[in-house]
């Protein structure tokens, strides 16, 4: 599992790109899908999932949609327009870091000067 510190980061691009393969999911569905992926190593709890699932509704990326499914009643979340653009300007600018990343942790021989 990887470190809070790193995940944190990442969450609210991770919540986008996974509701933007889908029509809408719940709460629930999401976290599971994320730990399946990332086979256990990243696990979303209610405390990080929900808060910013209701960051992204109050900045109008995400509607919200309640059905009933037995005797629950389930919370669907769906990209607005808006927040299929920002899940594509997310993810670019996430796997752009990546990438910057990967060229700062690969090391490279010090050139050394002759005088």
């Amino acid at each position: 599992m990887y470190s809070n510190e790193l995940v944190r980061g990442t969450l609210k691009t991770i919540i986008l790109q996974l509701l933007g393969e889908q029509d809408q999911m719940y709460g629930y569905e999401l976290s599971k899908l994320v730990k399946e992926r990332t086979k256990e190593k990243i696990v979303l709890t209610e405390g990080a999932l929900y808060p910013i699932l209701h960051k992204l509704e109050k900045d109008k990326l995400v509607v919200t949609n309640l059905e009933k499914v037995g005797n629950r009643t389930r919370k669907y979340y769906a990209l607005t327009s808006n927040g299929k653009t920002s899940a594509k300007e997310k993810k670019n600018e996430l796997l752009e870091f990546v990438e910057t990343l990967k060229v700062l942790m690969e090391p490279k021989p010090i050139a050394l000067c002759n005088y």
